[in-house]
């Protein structure tokens, strides 16, 4: 099989600290939190009430009309959204006279962890009220699954190549960037239209996760997401999407395209071990940073390397994550560039992986790296550079983002700046 170089022509965004990349990455260089008090449902009776919530986002702004805006869970708006800005971005268009790639060479690999969590949690409870059912929307259906983000962007993009929607959790959108990767390298798809998208924000998402002992109930928006911290007690929800155009070197190319970077290897494992828990030791998490590293060609005598952590604030994960790449870079480790920007997005589940992605790229690009805010108190096991409170300007030329999702789903994307050679 062909094994092609895959780069990034297009990325688009919708986060709490931004609904455009140039916005999102600005305010993660300067270290802005995009966690809050929920404003848009009663908290009174929810244990937590502070998430990483989208705001100032309007449907129309991304091509899409009322009528369809008013039909959508919210995590489909956001991923059609994400994707509208990065096929615009990419200026890759499979229709009309514009066209500059074949249908059946354009696919979509866009998942969610969760799917329609608020339409579900509508309908459930229109069927409590009445056990008949006649209440229940016929769209029901169609607007909670968790494929119908990538089904619509399709549509609208006149993709009829390979359409994916991965679901692992919080690793959902870097296993659909890492499985789209491969599809083009081996001659499935010229360009791939790959990410995520959330919205876990609802009362029962809420409910669900605390009760799961999974949330930080931090009173203070701006010092609850604590990744690699001694003071940390949980992740905090986070809305949004991120979406990135692969695209097959030679096709970029020859139509002349802006390309942000390479995606360079990528890591898929098991830690086997529980629903919720990662693997304690490490040992599985590492041997997913490993196969990304060898398929990048990591030379730790020449690289500079940049990890954008999973770092989501939780005991458990700080902690593996770190023996992880222990064990993945022996000493190397110590001088690895590391942050997690949850530490301002707050987890974005689904859309967290591909959002991530869009930060390492432009680390590469810009050769800064976004920090780990409010890491005033590191916890003594966490004794990696997680680039506290401030950004760092440093050669940088390999990046790594790792996700870590519930049932112990690991991924690794490896990126690198762009040479053509």
């Amino acid at each position: 099989m062909e094994n092609r170089r895959v780069v990034i022509t297009g990325m688009g965004v919708i986060s709490p600290v931004g609904n455009d990349v140039d916005t999102f990455w600005k305010n993660l260089v300067a270290g802005v939190c995009g966690i809050g008090f929920i404003r848009e449902f009663p908290t009174d009776d929810l244990p937590v009430k502070i998430a990483g919530m989208v705001r100032d986002f309007d449907p129309s702004a991304y091509g899409m009309d009322k009528g369809f805006a008013r039909k959508q869970d919210r995590f489909t708006l956001y991923g059609v959204a994400a994707a509208w800005q990065a096929m615009h971005d990419a200026g890759l268009s499979a229709d009309g006279s514009e066209a500059n790639i074949a249908p059946g060479r354009l696919g979509v690999y866009v998942g969610s962890g969760i799917g329609g969590f608020e339409t579900q949690y509508r309908e459930a409870a229109k069927m409590v009220e009445d056990p008949s059912g006649q209440w229940i929307s016929p769209l029901l259906i169609p607007t909670m699954i968790s494929n119908i983000a990538a089904g619509h962007i399709a549509i609208r993009h006149g993709a009829t190549g390979p359409c994916l929607d991965i679901v692992t959790a919080c690793a959902t959108s870097s296993h659909c960037i890492g499985e789209a990767l491969r599809a083009i390298r081996h001659g499935y798809a010229d360009a791939i239209i790959a990410g995520g998208c959330e919205h876990m924000v609802t009362p029962l998402g809420i409910a669900g996760f605390a009760n799961a002992k999974a949330l930080s109930r931090s009173g203070d928006p701006a010092y609850a997401s604590l990744p690699f911290n001694a003071n940390r007690g949980g992740f905090v929800m986070g809305d949004g999407a991120a979406v990135l155009v692969l695209e097959e070197l030679g096709h970029a190319l020859d139509r002349g395209a802006h390309i942000y970077g390479e995606v360079a290897g990528y890591g898929n494992t098991c830690d086997a071990h529980h629903a919720t828990a990662p693997r304690p030791d490490g040992t599985t998490q590492a041997e997913c940073l490993r196969i990304a590293l060898r398929e990048a060609g990591y030379d730790p005598q020449r690289d500079h390397l940049y990890i954008n952590a999973h770092g989501t604030g939780t005991h458990l994960n700080d902690l593996a994550e770190t023996q992880a790449y222990k064990l993945a870079l022996g000493p190397e480790a110590y001088r690895a560039r590391i942050s997690s920007i949850k530490s301002m997005t707050g987890h974005m589940f689904g859309a967290a992986g591909a959002a991530e992605a869009i930060a390492t790229v432009l680390a590469l690009r810009d050769g800064i790296v976004p920090p780990t805010i409010h890491l005033d108190a590191p916890d003594p096991a966490c004794d990696l550079d997680y680039t506290p409170n401030t950004a760092v300007r440093c050669e940088l030329t390999l990046g790594l983002s790792d996700s870590l999702g519930f049932g112990g789903h690991n991924a690794c994307l490896a990126f690198r700046r762009y040479e053509n050679q």
